[in-house]
């Protein structure tokens, strides 16, 4: 079965960013997840842009943006600058007046353009974005800290979501509290990619490479 696994890179350790990045990459992952926040839109600060520039320039996979900001138009171009193309770039929609406009900005920028759904985001307030963008990221647990419990009644939300994806021609991507349980259940549904974190990837007593193969070959 296929599908994309991203690792969330604010989980990483920064004492040797370099090493971690080499590791996940020779270890088999799909991307590297970037949540950068800016203490406004979520109560937290994680990633910088000067995070994000530098593993945009030590990896070879691709990048995975996730913009935890407030209006994320006033400085999108710094972002999208310090990207390759083909990156993924989401935004909120509730943190834009105008989030068509972002997303055009990131269309027009040769990224792949995607938006992220927090728990109490209801599907019928994007759905017109559906239609504009490539990539949805729900977000199962609430925006701004990692290790959070998932929030269960998101699972009713990526089943609207699965029934609408042909027709929008959209991935689906789960973000938070993503263990095992969750891509077993959940891969074989329809949902694209996982975003991985302390639950799942960083912080365990085995190399990246044979975490990474454990997930590829669970069982389904």
């Amino acid at each position: 079965m296929n599908f994309e696994l991203t690792a969330s890179m604010m989980c990483a350790n920064y004492g040797n960013l370099e090493k971690e990045v080499r590791e996940l990459e020779q270890g088999g992952i799909d991307s590297f997840h970037i949540d950068i926040m800016d203490g406004r839109y979520v109560p937290n600060f994680a990633m910088s842009l000067n995070d994000m520039r530098y593993i945009a320039s030590a990896a070879k996979k691709p990048l995975d943006v996730h913009l935890m900001i407030e209006h994320p138009n006033n400085h999108i171009n710094l972002f999208l600058k310090n990207l390759r193309k083909g990156d993924t770039v989401y935004i909120h929609p509730e943190a834009e007046y105008h989030p068509s406009t972002t997303l055009q900005s990131i269309i027009d920028a040769g990224m792949v353009p995607g938006i992220a759904i927090n728990p109490g985001t209801s599907i019928e307030t994007v759905m017109e974005m559906l239609r504009i963008v490539k990539k949805v990221l729900v977000m199962s647990v609430n925006p701004g800290n990692a290790g959070q419990m998932y929030l269960p009644y998101v699972g009713k939300k990526i089943t609207k979501l699965l029934a609408l994806k042909d027709e929008m021609d959209i991935q689906i991507f789960w973000d938070g509290a993503c263990g095992a349980d969750k891509i077993i259940e959940y891969a074989p549904k329809g949902v694209d990619g996982f975003v991985l974190g302390t639950t799942l990837l960083f912080g365990r007593d085995q190399s990246y490479g044979e975490t990474l193969k454990n997930i590829r070959e669970l069982k389904f």
